[in-house]
């Protein structure tokens, strides 16, 4: 099948989707923290780190990322480009947007919080259908889920549950921000990706377009 962009077209945009999914990705990992009203699950372990050891979170977030990288190989688990720039971009804009906003949001109003928390979330979700929608390779936690389904034979729901409660679990232990934004988080990311990806990957939206026309055509 011919793929949905002209050759000359396809890297150059592939690479533009995902850096700016790397870069939004960042950005809303900050926005959630200053929230203050919850972090998603391996951010309240990344966090959990940072208060123990006094390490800026966005270098822990590195750090854990190769941590999860070393996991990969007994699943053989190959990483890919995307892998590689996931595990670093993401922690270096944090550090450097967190950085710049400084203690300037920590007597906002909770509306404002609130609005914080809810645009972290969306954008989050549109960052990973970025970066996704790129065909780079996963990033290091979502390859390692994938690896444990494939060599497992359990399903993505059982693997994936196992890994976030565990990382949650050992982030609140370590002092991380257990709240109504991560129970927020886990129950919206799901379907925001799913809605999103057809937005940053031909692929999918081409698969989306046929699956509606036929089911125009169904009696």
């Amino acid at each position: 099948m011919r793929s949905p962009l002209p050759p000359g077209r396809a890297m150059p945009q592939r690479l533009l989707k995902l850096f700016l999914g790397l870069i939004a990705y960042g950005v809303s990992m900050v926005m959630m923290l200053q929230s203050d009203l919850g972090l998603m699950p391996w951010d309240v372990l990344h966090q959990g780190i940072s208060l123990q050891g006094g390490w800026p979170m966005g270098r822990v977030t590195i750090a854990v990322s190769f941590a999860v990288l070393l996991m990969w190989i007994p699943i053989r688990q190959k990483p890919g480009f995307g892998t590689l720039c996931n595990a670093i971009v993401i922690g270096l804009v944090f550090d450097l947007v967190n950085g710049w906003i400084g203690d300037r949001l920590v007597d906002a109003p909770l509306a404002f919080r609130m609005a914080l928390l809810v645009g972290g979330i969306v954008l989050n979700g549109a960052a990973t259908a970025a970066y996704l929608g790129a065909h780079f390779g996963p990033g290091p936690r979502d390859g390692l889920m994938t690896g444990l389904v494939r060599r497992t034979g359990r399903s993505v729901r059982l693997v994936r549950t196992i890994i976030e409660g565990s990382v949650l679990l050992s982030g609140f232990l370590l002092g991380g921000t257990l709240g109504l934004g991560t129970v927020a988080y886990m129950l919206l990311i799901g379907p925001l990706i799913q809605a999103m990806l057809p937005w940053f990957d031909p692929r999918v939206r081409m698969m989306t377009t046929a699956g509606a026309a036929c089911a125009d055509r169904s009696p």
